[in-house]
């Protein structure tokens, strides 16, 4: 299961995974056409999620693997960060994640296999002074999975955290895409969505010893 499939890294983990041998269900607000299949759903939605995974267990089997990278991304410094804002960024970040590994998290226990990769953010490491509350949902999103590591990896599950950088997807903003930024990456461009998909892949598909990690491929934007 892949949530925010429809487009950008969500996107390449599904079109990585199918690659792979991996039937994808994919989750988002809109159709993720390119999956094995797809429901239309809005991550912060508990009951929603639970029922995308019932369908798709009904559709392409049980749930082995999950990827969460259904989020958005926008600018405003704490003054500008409202009640309602917030809310929506931990609803769909935080909450999002929380639902979908909720949602699929019994299965995996009982079956004593499989993998989940969440996706951070290199900012969760070092701050966001353009978007508080960003940062402060991907930081939560690494302190749940490394919890939830210990909490499964007893089980055969692991769990891993992919903590992107500046990545070449529609949520980049134009400061962020600015020659100058770019310059100052050690790699002197953006990561590609393939790239990011690639460390997730290997995440939740290689054999490694790899349990409650945070994985940033970056650019060197935090180091």
């Amino acid at each position: 299961m892949v949530t925010g499939a429809a487009s950008g890294i969500g996107a390449a983990c599904a079109l990585e995974l199918q690659a792979a041998g991996v039937p994808v269900f994919g989750l988002d607000l809109q159709p993720a056409s390119a999956c094995d299949g797809h429901a239309v759903v809005d991550v912060s939605d508990a009951a929603a999620v639970d029922a995308a995974v019932a369908q798709a267990g009904r559709t392409l089997g049980p749930v082995r693997y999950a990827v969460t990278a259904a989020g958005f991304y926008e600018q405003r410094p704490l003054a500008g960060v409202g009640a309602a804002a917030w809310r929506r960024m931990l609803d769909v970040q935080l909450g999002g994640t929380v639902n979908v590994c909720r949602a699929v998290v019994p299965a995996l226990r009982a079956d004593g296999r499989g993998a989940i990769c969440t996706i951070g953010s290199e900012l969760a490491l070092i701050g966001d002074g353009d978007a508080p509350h960003y940062a402060a949902a991907k930081g939560a999103i690494h302190a749940f999975t490394k919890s939830l590591a210990l909490e499964l990896a007893p089980h055969g599950v692991r769990v891993n955290v992919c903590a992107p950088g500046p990545t070449d997807t529609p949520l980049m903003t134009p400061e962020l895409r600015d020659p100058a930024y770019i310059e100052s990456l050690v790699l002197r461009r953006l990561v590609e969505p393939a790239e990011i998909a690639a460390t997730v892949r290997f995440l939740l598909l290689e054999p490694h010893t790899m349990v409650g990690q945070v994985v940033s491929p970056n650019a060197g934007a935090a180091m």
